[in-house]
């Protein structure tokens, strides 16, 4: 090896010496050089080797590139506050950075663009509409055909396609996400008095709020290998997905149902969500809960169903989703005694509240809404329910107590889009996202 070493620099000696004895230019000789040793192109000047001072240019160049590359990521995720119109956080991470002086010009330039696009909100006054769906359909093949089950599935549910269709409307119309916190709240004054008040909703002008939910997760009267599926999982990364099977019998994790369709359509259009906000999701206890019987079953030991479902509830918590009480046995709640609603909510606490933690919001099953003023009533603000949410297409409504709020859902499934289609035309165009398969 030191032989044929010695041989290749012999003849690049010679090499070198006939070329500048011919009048070859420095520039000419560095690329016959390099082209034949296999370094053309990869230094400066095509120069044979690198010199110290080409490798302190390079280095100095390359932790430059590394820098500003660096810098981008961290302009990118102010970017992404902003346009969550969560201006103030934007401003406090852009001023945690340690900048030079050409990049604090830039962040300079960054946060007054924020503060503008702050100052530039404006209340929003109405009410605020609640949009309710079941869940969705993610084959509408194999559930709207050659299915015994057809008329069930056309009329109480919508498909897939059919949700993100009514998404990209209410985003075209300048719709966004908000959470129910942020229409009321409840406030403690210097007496200690606590209240529920009404919010002030700052949003860009001609920024609508909404509401978005799900109502009753229970996926245990779903049949597996209809095309629809059958509960909630975490992926490998952490992020909530739902089961399904497809048509050829494999079983995936993706975007199959509502949760993570508004994930995934949140994360591609960050200014549709106010402040990071996503929905609500309400749940029952009699039958399953995000898809596992937490009594156990064959499948699964009551204790890692239980598992499984409060590391879904802490994720969907974590990333701005609600969870709401839908009553154990989702019965009609304005027929129950107080001795009767007593032992419903009692056991939805007991068996569905300790996985998800402490709830708020009460969905009405059917819409039954307890009487105002009633002992029932008095009950359910003792067990901490504020947000109250009842159902009624043809309007939104919401009317606030000084403990509190009550609220009307617009619950959207197939009977609704193929037959009350009128009530959603602010909306969106049934005719427009009508499945198909129908």
């Amino acid at each position: 090896m030191k032989n044929k070493r010695s041989m290749t620099g012999c003849l690049l000696a010679s090499f070198l010496l006939a070329a500048l004895l011919s009048g070859c230019s420095r520039e000419t000789i560095n690329s016959q050089v390099a082209e034949s040793i296999g370094t053309l192109g990869l230094y400066e000047n095509n120069e044979p080797v690198e010199s110290p001072k080409m490798k302190a240019e390079r280095e100095q160049r390359e932790s430059e590139e590394a820098a500003e590359s660096t810098f981008q990521e961290q302009l990118s995720a102010a970017d992404r506050y902003a346009a969550s119109y969560m201006y103030d956080e934007a401003i406090m991470y852009l001023q945690r950075i340690e900048a030079n002086e050409l990049t604090q010009a830039r962040i300079d330039e960054k946060i007054a663009e924020y503060e503008s696009e702050k100052n530039a909100l404006v209340p929003y006054t109405g009410d605020v509409p609640h949009l309710c769906f079941p869940i969705l359909i993610a084959d509408s093949g194999r559930a709207f055909k050659d299915n015994d089950r057809i008329s069930e599935y056309e009329s109480t549910m919508i498909t897939v396609p059919e949700f993100e269709g009514i998404l990209n409307a209410l985003y075209e119309k300048n719709y966004v996400l908000v959470d129910i916190h942020d229409v009321a709240r409840k406030t403690t004054d210097g007496r200690g008095v606590t209240m529920l008040e009404k919010q002030e909703l700052m949003l860009p002008a001609g920024k609508t709020p909404v509401i978005i939910s799900q109502d009753n997760l229970d996926y245990s009267g779903i049949r597996n290998g209809d095309g629809i599926a059958t509960g909630l999982v975490l992926d490998e990364e952490g992020n909530v997905k739902a089961r399904y099977t497809d048509s050829d019998g494999h079983d995936l994790k993706g975007d199959y149902d509502l949760v993570p369709v508004l994930d995934a359509f949140v994360e591609e259009h960050p200014d549709f969500s106010y402040r990071g906000a996503k929905g609500i999701v309400s749940l029952s206890g009699s039958g399953d809960v995000f898809g596992y019987d937490v009594e156990g079953d064959v499948l699964q030991s009551s204790d890692e169903a239980k598992q499984t479902v409060s590391a879904i509830a802490d994720q969907l918590k974590k990333t701005g989703w609600l969870i709401a009480c839908a009553g154990y046995n989702h019965a009609y709640m304005n027929e129950m005694t107080l001795e009767d609603l007593k032992a419903d909510i009692g056991s939805w606490q007991d068996e569905v509240g300790t996985l998800t933690g402490d709830v708020d919001i009460i969905f009405y099953p059917y819409g039954a809404e307890i009487q105002d003023g009633s002992e029932q009533m008095d009950y359910m603000i003792d067990e901490g329910f504020s947000y109250m949410c009842g159902l009624w297409s043809e309007k939104d409504f919401t009317e606030m107590h000084e403990m509190y709020m009550r609220q009307t859902r617009r619950f959207i499934d197939g009977y609704a889009l193929q037959y009350a289609y009128n009530y959603f035309t602010s909306f969106f165009s049934a005719a427009d996202i009508l499945s198909s398969d129908r």
